[in-house]
């Protein structure tokens, strides 16, 4: 069975992009344009990794990592947080929220995979 990865990011371009580097590796992805969409599709669904942006409508991305970290399903499952490399304090904001590692955008296939690949096996 392939694992499953959501990816999280008010940019369909952004999560087409992410999602084909994925797949094409063989993992299952689920899209969610923002936070709020992403609770619903984690609930009663195992995801191995969330891949969220930080700056997204109706939840950000730090908000929907406190979320992820108080919920008991989801409490370890890794996530990566998508930032611009000025976001310096957002990653501190999203290491103190409880996010497991950052993709720097615009993101290299490679080092997303070789991200996804160090915290999924």
């Amino acid at each position: 069975m392939s694992k499953s990865i959501l990816v999280v990011d008010d940019s369909s371009a952004i999560r087409q992009s992410i999602g084909f580097v994925l797949e094409q590796v063989g993992f299952r992805v689920v899209h969610a344009q923002d936070g709020v969409d992403a609770l619903k599709k984690l609930e009663g669904e195992g995801f191995s990794l969330v891949i969220t942006d930080v700056n997204m409508p109706n939840m950000d991305g730090i908000s929907l990592t406190k979320e992820i970290r108080q919920s008991a399903s989801h409490k370890f499952t890794p996530i990566l947080m998508l930032t611009t490399e000025s976001q310096n304090e957002k990653m501190q904001e999203g290491r103190a929220a409880g996010a497991t590692g950052w993709i720097v955008k615009p993101f290299e296939p490679d080092k997303l995979l070789a991200a996804v690949k160090k915290l999924v096996g």
